[in-house]
């Protein structure tokens, strides 16, 4: 594993895990899906914040009476990091300079405390928020204070760079992680809850839905993109239309120990599909699985690569929908399959499926080489029929949480059940391919999806209801009968953090990265952790070692109850077990050639291991039960 980067594991996991009421046998391998980063969202994966901010935008030099955007962004000129070349510019008809500013609409993801902002280059930044305390340190340092970061909003400006040395690489830091952002840029309170999970799906990190797109709706464009037009480590922010880089999907897969699951672009070319399966291969440490996908729900026309790849696979070639979308599947899956060669089963390759329409699923699946994929997929969710819609409509106002549990009880019975059991029936059985989930939970929205419900506090409610934890309950042991053998099945949480909203749907199962569920439920939360399958056994690994200190043998690996420390060095030897958060559990020492350490009444979760001499010898190890 690495060596520094997770020295610092006092970010991962404050495992406090709910009590476990079933038996492993009968339990689900469920992973999440992580949202995909907005300068207005609660979950912050990055300590540095710049990489949350949105898109520039622009403003007049000048202009008293300024639109708070100018709108003339487009036409500004950037450096391949997306730095603007300099600050002002001029554009062609528009009567004042214009400099680019970026914006936090919402700080309530940020951590309260003093912020520094770090830059190279030459020029001016200013600022417009919620902040205090502002001072410029030095010619490329500010820093400012967040007492209560919940609901502010903060702008930042470059009134000027120079084009000769303009001001790139900003950085936007807690204090906490001035020093160690570059070796470990998760942000820890994320870590925190998000470790809980084995696995991880990227495709909105990867900005899957209308990849390559400014907006919904431009997606009429025939052009691939090649492997260089990816997005980048040093691009400015990773809110654009490409998503997050590869490497941070990589580098969280390996720091972490996570299998991890990636949807290749719709407009991808075989140049970049050939090196973006190269990358992974390559560098994706060989005990982690990795799930392959060719971009996502491309049955969903909200979604532009729906729209493309209908023009493109069926409207051009005039070939049948959905039948003139299949060999964009089969091209992307092939290509993979190439490129991993006799690696191949470190991958899994997938067929997404659309649960509500299975006639669509059959003829999408059937088309496929058989040999090219190994598993299909459809979602898991569960939600409210249009008729349950109506009758809550009229309700209005007046609907409990009692009159949404009980139609959505009755709108799964008449719909998903019988969509899942017929895929199961039809295609996973048919084709003998297992299933797994890439996607589901509760789909609790009102028709049409978009509009403000009358029934709006009914839907907010029940999400923090005990009626909800019964629901995610009852779904779940529906879902273990779709299981054939002897593994559990594996699903895709959708999603990890996200607000309440009636209008637009409640997807997270917390609320935020720091939600307390004590004082504020998350019945979603608690019903998945404890459905989970877990083996209650450790994983061990060496994360830290002097050069010259190897002190100890631990074996076996993985162990379950006792670590076996045998002792290499002639020193007395001391040992501090704590959890991530720096909480010491056990302390001992011991001179003897061999020791045993009991373990057994350890939560799951991941802890350090560190074991020293007198003389300063060191090595830590890192512990993960699951």
């Amino acid at each position: 594993m690495k060596s520094n980067i997770l020295y610092l594991l006092f970010l991962t996991i404050s495992c406090q895990l709910f009590a476990q009421t079933l038996p492993d046998s009968s339990k689900l391998n469920i992973g999440t899906n992580i949202s995909g980063v907005s300068d207005y969202g609660t979950e912050i994966p990055f300590v540095n914040m710049m990489k949350v901010s949105r898109v520039w935008y622009s403003k007049d030099v000048g202009n008293l009476s300024a639109p708070f955007d100018s709108e003339t962004a487009d036409s500004m000129t950037y450096r391949s990091d997306g730095y603007p070349t300099h600050i002002p510019q001029i554009v062609a008809g528009r009567p004042y300079l214009q400099k680019n500013a970026t914006i936090w609409a919402s700080t309530n993801g940020w951590k309260a405390g003093n912020y520094v902002i770090l830059f190279d280059g030459v020029g001016e930044l200013s600022f417009w928020g919620g902040l205090s305390s502002l001072t410029l340190v030095n010619p490329n340092k500010y820093s400012f204070t967040f007492n209560s970061p919940t609901d502010n909003t903060l702008e930042m400006t470059i009134d000027s760079s120079l084009v000769s040395d303009p001001i790139r690489n900003i950085r936007v830091l807690h204090i906490d992680y001035e020093t160690t952002y570059l070796t470990q840029p998760f942000n820890p309170i994320w870590l925190d809850k998000l470790l809980i999970f084995k696995s991880v799906r990227f495709m909105d990190w990867g900005a899957t839905n209308n990849w390559g797109q400014n907006d919904t709706w431009s997606w009429d464009n025939s052009t691939l993109y090649n492997w260089s037009e990816r997005s980048k480590l040093d691009y400015y922010t990773y809110t654009h239309n490409k998503g997050i880089p590869y490497e941070m999907m990589i580098k969280l897969m390996n720091d972490y120990d996570l299998d991890g699951w990636v949807c290749v672009p719709h407009r991808a070319s075989n140049d970049y599909i050939d090196n973006m399966a190269t990358l992974f291969r390559n560098t994706v440490e060989p005990q982690r699985k990795l799930t392959v996908e060719y971009s996502n729900e491309i049955w969903n026309w909200m979604f532009g690569q729906t729209n493309w790849c209908h023009k493109y696979g069926c409207v051009n070639t005039g070939i049948s929908w959905p039948e003139g979308i299949v060999p964009f599947i089969q091209n992307c899956l092939d290509r993979w399959t190439a490129v991993y060669g006799s690696d191949i089963n470190r991958i899994k390759r997938v067929v997404g499926l659309q649960t509500g329409w299975v006639d669509v699923s059959q003829r999408i699946a059937y088309n496929m080489i058989p040999s090219s994929f190994d598993v299909v997929s459809p979602t898991y969710y569960f939600g409210l029929s249009e008729v349950a819609d109506s009758e809550l409509d009229v309700l209005g106002a007046a609907a409990t949480v009692t009159d949404v549990d009980s139609r959505v009880r009755t709108s799964w019975e008449i719909n998903e059940k019988r969509w899942l059991n017929d895929i199961k029936a039809t295609i996973s059985d048919s084709l003998n391919k297992p299933m797994c989930f890439y996607e589901g939970g509760q789909h609790i929205t009102p028709t049409p999806f978009g509009e403000e419900p009358t029934y709006a506090q009914a839907l907010l409610d029940i999400q923090r209801s005990p009626q909800m934890y019964d629901l995610y309950n009852d779904w779940y042991d529906y879902i273990r009968t779709l299981q054939s053998g002897s593994q559990p099945l594996n699903l895709m949480n959708f999603s990890f953090i996200g607000e309440r909203s009636a209008r637009y749907g409640s997807w997270g199962i917390l609320e935020s990265m720091t939600q307390n569920t004590a004082i504020i439920p998350a019945p979603k939360y608690k019903s998945t952790i404890e459905n989970m399958a877990r083996t209650g056994c450790f994983t061990l690994s060496v994360i830290d070692n002097d050069p010259d200190a190897t002190l100890i043998k631990v074996y076996p690996n993985p162990f379950c109850t006792y670590l076996m420390i045998k002792n290499k060095s002639n020193e007395k030897l001391f040992s501090e077990l704590s959890d991530i958060n720096g909480r010491t559990i056990k302390t001992f020492e011991f001179h003897s050639t061999e020791f045993n350490v009991d373990l057994s009444n350890l939560i799951n979760g991941m802890y350090l291991l560190k074991i020293y001499t007198n003389t300063g010898k060191t090595q830590i190890f890192k512990l993960i039960k699951q």
